[in-house]
């Protein structure tokens, strides 16, 4: 994943055959699908891999226990069969995650242990483990710090838990490995036309200012909340198609709900699941569901989102964080396929995914979630394949190893999250590999490997998405974003006004991650 080789490439490709639009989770199952079945493929992102919604989720690989409750069956077995094969393509990311559902009530007892059992029949073979009902005992036991005022017992499932923005890393080296190419920081300005159907874009390389015309056969908009602006580009009068959802997320210690099982709250005080989920040695609570109608890159957490958060959370811990013990906050945006009837509630909204092909032959992906990325890309492909008349070629990616897939490894030992490439990033640095803070363990080398091998261009990028540590506590990354700065101008060749500027740039996104 060396960028500047990738750039030459793309200047001296004459037509690719798959070009798309968007670096998140759908474009990248997309692109990977295509570089997996033969075609020459590329990927161009405005910004980074997964910046904007698909390093902002919940981080569970999952069937959907609310898409259950919702009737919506076909969705269930769907994500269900796509969560069982990701764990297998990638267990190195992807871990089996069980979830306790309390309740309170006999009738709750009855509707949540018939409604998970359903949830496991559903997912067959690919189930991760049984549903069981736990007495009120166990579930204190499994469950330390929660409130047990009028606890009945709970109902214990299993689901999947991965790292949202490592995985689209992993994403799109595979897709390099699979002879493709993926670029970040290329934006798409416009499409280029010839008798009316598309046959590639105008892009802008945006650390350099230069623009390029990249021709291919088809062009596939991927680009989440935003593909209505690729769609206008298209046509100017082209009808909504995507109504976002903002979804918040808090981080805490470990304190306040020290257990390995994860807490699934099923019916909060507006109708809403909650989670609070062990993520990284830190407690990850949420999420949110509310409408909005400005589209942004790095949406900002709503008071009443925070709020409502918080106020759940002292309903069911008996020791619930306050806002000062919220150590990051990040809010992400979800492309959800504008229903056809007004007025629907974002929560009610399906997660499944739609294609549509403009008169243009361009092909837009509306909706999905990270759990179907990959069943997103073999339907775009076969869709592709059968609209323009190619040959099908059969989809190997239900069978395909994510890059770093490694069968046998320990979770908790670390730099496991980068799996077969954990022990070159260990020794790369020929210095002593100090960690550059008391509370992550972020090394030199780390910092380097992100450069080198997975496209890293600025801080923010190796701090949000190549680690996670501005997820996981902002004041702490803000105090190491100099050291990091440093090493990636010693390595890439600024100077210190580029050091300044990165400093500068990383604190005016990281500010947001405070409260």
């Amino acid at each position: 994943m060396n960028r500047e080789t990738a750039l030459e490439k793309i200047k001296t490709t004459n037509e690719w055959d798959v070009l798309v639009i968007g670096g998140g989770a759908s474009g990248l199952g997309i692109a990977l699908e295509a570089a997996s079945r033969g075609y020459i493929t590329l990927l161009v992102e405005q910004s980074d891999f997964a910046k904007s919604t698909s390093s902002k989720s919940t981080k569970l690989v999952h069937g959907g226990v609310r898409y259950l409750a919702q009737g919506n069956i076909a969705l269930v077995r769907e994500a269900s069969i796509e969560r069982g094969l990701l764990k297998k393509n990638a267990p190195h990311l992807v871990k089996n995650q069980t979830f306790i559902v309390p309740v309170y009530t006999r009738w709750s007892t009855l509707k949540y242990t018939l409604g998970l059992k359903l949830y496991d029949w559903i997912s067959g073979k690919l189930s991760l483990g049984k549903s069981v009902y736990i007495s009120r005992k166990e579930a204190l036991e499994k469950l330390p710090g929660i409130n047990a005022r009028k606890l009945r017992g709970g109902v214990l499932y299993h689901d999947g838990q991965f790292d949202d923005a490592r995985l689209a890393i992993n994403l799109a080296q595979t897709i390099f490995d699979k002879g493709g190419v993926a670029i970040n920081y290329m934006k798409v300005e416009g499409l280029i036309k010839k008798d009316d159907k598309v046959c590639g874009v105008n892009a802008l390389e945006m650390e350099t200012g230069e623009r390029l015309r990249i021709k291919s056969k088809t062009v596939i908009n991927a680009t989440g909340v935003f593909t209505d602006n690729i769609l206008r580009m298209d046509n100017p009068v082209s009808k909504k198609t995507i109504a976002a959802s903002q979804g918040i997320h808090l981080i805490a210690d470990r304190k306040f709900f020290p257990g390995d099982n994860a807490l699934m709250i099923p019916e909060t005080s507006d109708g809403r699941i909650l989670f609070m989920v062990p993520w990284h040695d830190k407690l990850l609570m949420g999420t949110t569901d509310t409408p909005v109608k400005n589209i942004s890159v790095e949406p900002i957490a709503l008071e009443s989102e925070i709020e409502f958060i918080l106020h759940t959370a002292k309903e069911y811990l008996t020791v619930p964080p306050t806002r000062k013990d919220v150590l990051s906050v990040f809010a992400g945006l979800r492309p959800l396929a504008a229903p056809e009837e007004e007025g629907k509630n974002t929560k009610e909204i399906s997660r499944g995914h739609k294609i549509i092909v403009s008169g243009s032959g361009l092909f837009s992906m509306l909706g999905g979630k990270w759990t179907t990325y990959r069943k997103m890309g073999d339907d775009m492909m076969n869709e592709v394949e059968k609209i323009l008349q190619w040959k099908h070629i059969e989809s190997v990616t239900p069978s395909l190893p994510i890059h770093g897939y490694i069968k046998s490894f320990d979770n908790n030992k670390e730099f496991s999250f980068y799996g077969s490439d954990a022990n070159d990033v260990k020794k790369l640095s020929k210095e002593p590999d100090e960690s550059l803070s008391k509370k992550f363990l972020i090394t030199r080398s780390q910092v380097l490997w992100a450069v080198r091998e997975e496209m890293a261009r600025n801080v923010e990028d190796v701090l949000s998405r190549r680690t996670r540590c501005l997820l996981l506590d902002a004041h702490e990354t803000i105090l190491i974003a100099p050291a990091v700065a440093r090493i990636m101008a010693e390595e890439i060749n600024k100077d210190d006004v580029w050091i300044k500027e990165q400093i500068q740039s990383f604190n005016a996104v990281a500010k947001n991650y405070v409260l």
